[in-house]
């Protein structure tokens, strides 16, 4: 069985990849962040990684999964994803709270447990941040939506997924009412003041650009809102 740390690296290589179109290497500096550790120690594991074959490893480029990191970092992925929803849905946590939880529990789960909260909860196809949960065979769905700042004036939006899940950016939604699911409608958008405006039924939101980003909804352009 592959150690935490591991699974930890495959599925940090896995998300950055996923954010990254052009399909470049994923940067030892990108994972030495995401995972708080030295780039030295990064460098140090993707040694070890390319050796167990789950990842190629170039100097000064960086690191891509193989085929069989890939099924790996999807497995994880799909717990972490599954028992978010799980919490969230039989234990009422809130959407800020699941994340650290299913952090410490994914690399305990096995996978026939996985399978049965799976079937428990219907097979879900995205977790409660709106981020697509991998299948049993580790496909994925593409969850349709664009940024909140790529709105223009007057178009209807339904918040479908949030790129930044650190609880307190969640939080914030969360008094704003962009939380998954509202519907709302962009008022202003000004990127030139780094910040716009939106409604959600009565309430009047200023958001800045940045977290606007972060935002991912469905318009006209993606699905019916």
């Amino acid at each position: 069985m592959p150690s935490l740390t591991v699974e930890n690296y495959v599925k940090t290589i896995a998300l950055i990849a996923a954010g990254n179109p052009s399909g470049t290497a994923v940067g030892t500096g990108e994972i030495a962040q995401a995972l708080h550790v030295s780039p030295g120690t990064v460098t140090g594991m993707l040694k070890t990684l390319s050796e167990a074959n789950l990842a190629t490893y170039t100097p000064y480029e960086g690191a891509r999964l193989t085929e069989a990191g890939e099924r790996l970092a999807m497995m994880i992925i799909r717990r972490h994803r599954l028992l978010e929803l799980f919490l969230a849905k039989t234990l009422t946590m809130t959407w800020d709270e699941v994340h650290e939880e299913a952090e410490h529990m994914e690399h305990a789960a096995s996978e026939r447990l996985i399978d049965r909260i799976d079937a428990f909860l219907g097979h879900p196809s995205v977790d409660p941040h709106g981020d697509p949960i991998p299948r049993a065979d580790g496909s994925l769905i593409k969850v349709p939506g664009s940024p909140l700042a790529s709105l223009q004036r007057g178009e209807g939006f339904r918040v479908v997924r949030v790129m930044d899940q650190d609880p307190a950016f969640l939080r914030y939604l969360s008094e704003c009412g962009l939380e998954l699911g509202a519907r709302g409608t962009l008022a202003e958008n000004r990127p030139e003041a780094g910040a716009l405006v939106c409604t959600i039924g009565d309430r009047v939101i200023a958001l800045g650009q940045t977290a606007a980003e972060k935002v991912l909804v469905a318009t006209g352009r993606d699905e019916p809102a």
